[in-house]
């Protein structure tokens, strides 16, 4: 429950500190006093967006906090999962600076809006007059027949599974567009994978086969070089073996008489024995050189295949080749492995949709059960409401479709008056209906809530007299579970309060600000009773503001 407010140059109000109590809290005041301001800046604790329109003064910041006893309602869990100190006194704090930077803290530790908004959830029920509205969306009339059904867990078991279903049937639908992508191209890339597999690339060998068809390609070329090699080498009278021997021998005759005669002789014959033997190398050479117009034609064809291969894709090198050649091999291969998942995806559905059917007809069957008891526990606080022939009709029906909160849809029927046909609430129910509608249903919900705090704000618009008291002791009633505040026009509600808090505005000199303060019992009746006859209180006014107080 909130324990304390406090607000500082929000709209207008400069500084207000106010404390709460547990119980029924009444918050009266003129039209324009700032009722809706200290709901602004309770919004703000709550997680809503800020803007600077929000200063009183442009200059300073603005600060709202409010204390929170949350001790009875098992919110360590929250805080706990968002890495925030727990206190049973919780403090929520919003600052807005002038540059229009907004930030919050829960315990003195930042946290975002979002975090904010996910807290308040647990916190502090705001019922606006538009909230109303509410009562016409089936997932608000859901809530309504899961919370009094108690379906909390069957929901959030069916929506871990409806989780991994969506993911699963989502991969699924991928897998088969991929496929599908795939198998409209299975043919030509198997074409392609073939060609370059018979082709039997190698890496490096587009060089080495350029370098051979050169060699057979110029054979006679080659073959005439190495036998004027040869020749050079073996002629009788001047043949560089011949030459070098006889060098070799005319240097060994000195070698005796010095060191240097004997290394040149050394280094003579080291150039004899080396260009003998490349003489014997060259000697081979030329036998193995001969015409081979087949090992020529061949080498030509590969190579031909090879260009061809890289004009079709694009590339420069074989081993680019290589590297299609394996693309297209896992896009064949792809095709047998897409189709395995998908079958194993399929079943995986095929499961889910077993396992969320049987969680979502105990959900069906749970919320069925339910509907002659919300039923008539409506019927009987509306008959107190001025509506004795109020009836309803809640039809529940299974559909196929997975929703987030099971497989069936709702309508909630309403009719208001004897011999009228029911109809859609949202068509047949006027405002004041409306209004006094949403008191029942959340004067029941108050008794399956563990929510700490909730705030009617002109709930009792469209009614009066005696409805307007009976819509007082609803209020009160359920102030004995919970926090309740009621801001309100009507003195019968008025007088149904634990504690009266009164908003009006002051001036001093050319300053207008926004006040709130507790009304002692005197200050009350006078309250109640200038509700009841204006600024010119009479004294059967005056009476009748303690005879409704008592």
């Amino acid at each position: 429950m909130i324990t304390s407010l406090s607000i500082e140059n929000f709209a207008l109000i400069e500084k207000l500190n106010i404390d709460f109590s547990k119980g029924f809290s009444i918050i009266t005041g003129e039209t324009g006093a700032g009722k809706s301001i200290l709901l602004g800046a309770l919004g703000l604790i709550l997680g809503k967006r800020s803007d600077l329109t929000s200063l009183k003064n442009k200059e300073e910041k603005c600060i709202v906090e409010a204390n929170f006893s949350i001790g009875k309602y098992n919110l360590k869990p929250f805080f706990v999962s968002n890495d925030l100190d727990y206190e049973n006194e919780t403090i929520i704090r919003r600052e807005i600076l002038p540059s229009g930077k907004s930030r919050a803290f829960i315990n003195d530790s930042p946290v975002n809006l979002q975090q904010l908004q996910d807290l308040s959830f647990y916190l502090v029920d705001v019922h606006s007059q538009h909230q109303t509205l509410e009562l016409s969306d089936e997932e608000f009339q859901f809530k309504i027949i899961d919370a009094i059904a108690n379906n909390t867990t069957l929901i959030s078991e069916y929506q871990a599974v409806l989780k991994k279903y969506r993911y699963t049937k989502s991969s699924l639908e991928t897998k088969k567009t991929n496929l599908s992508a795939i198998l409209k191209e299975k043919d030509y890339n198997e074409f392609l994978y073939t060609e370059l597999e018979t082709a039997n690339l190698k890496s490096g060998e587009l060089e080495a086969l350029e370098k051979t068809y050169e060699a057979l390609n110029n054979i006679e070329f080659i073959k005439e070089n190495l036998s004027t090699l040869l020749n050079l080498a073996h002629q009788e009278q001047f043949g560089l073996l011949k030459n070098l021997k006889e060098f070799k021998t005319i240097l060994q005759k000195n070698s005796n008489f010095s060191l240097d005669y004997h290394s040149l002789f050394e280094r003579t014959n080291s150039i004899v024995i080396e260009f003998d033997d490349l003489v014997k190398e060259v000697n081979r050479e030329s036998e193995l050189v001969f015409n081979d117009p087949e090992k020529l034609e061949e080498v030509n064809l590969k190579l031909q295949l090879i260009y061809n291969l890289q004009k079709k894709h694009q590339v420069q090198t074989v081993e680019e080749l290589l590297e299609i050649k394996n693309e297209l091999e896992s896009k064949v291969i792809s095709v047998a492995v897409l189709e395995e998942e998908i079958e194993t995806y399929t079943d995986n559905v095929k499961e889910f949709e077993h396992l969320l059917d049987a969680i979502a007809i105990k959900i069906s069957k749970s919320r069925s059960e339910t509907v002659p008891d919300l039923s008539q526990k409506l019927i009987l606080i509306l008959h107190q409401l001025g509506m004795p022939n109020v009836r309803f009709k809640i039809d529940i029906n299974a559909s196929k479709v997975y929703q987030h909160n099971g497989k069936d849809t709702i309508q909630f029927l309403f009719s208001a008056n004897k011999g009228t046909d029911f109809g859609l609430l949202k068509k047949v129910a006027s405002g004041g209906e409306m209004s006094r509608i949403m008191l029942a249903v959340k004067s029941i919900l108050s008794q399956y809530s563990r929510l700490p705090t909730i705030i009617f704000d002109e709930i009792d618009t469209g009614v009066s007299g005696e409805i307007a008291n009976k819509m007082g002791e609803i209020m009160n009633e359920m102030s004995k579970t919970m926090q309740v505040f009621a801001i309100t026009h009507l003195p019968q509600i008025a007088a149904k309060g634990n504690n009266h808090y009164k908003v009006f505005k002051t001036v001093h000199g050319e300053n207008t600000v926004s006040e709130l303060k507790l009304l002692t019992t005197d200050e009350r009746i006078t309250e109640i009773a200038e509700m009841l006859s204006g600024k010119d209180i009479s004294d059967s006014a005056r009476n009748h503001a303690k005879a409704l107080l008592n």
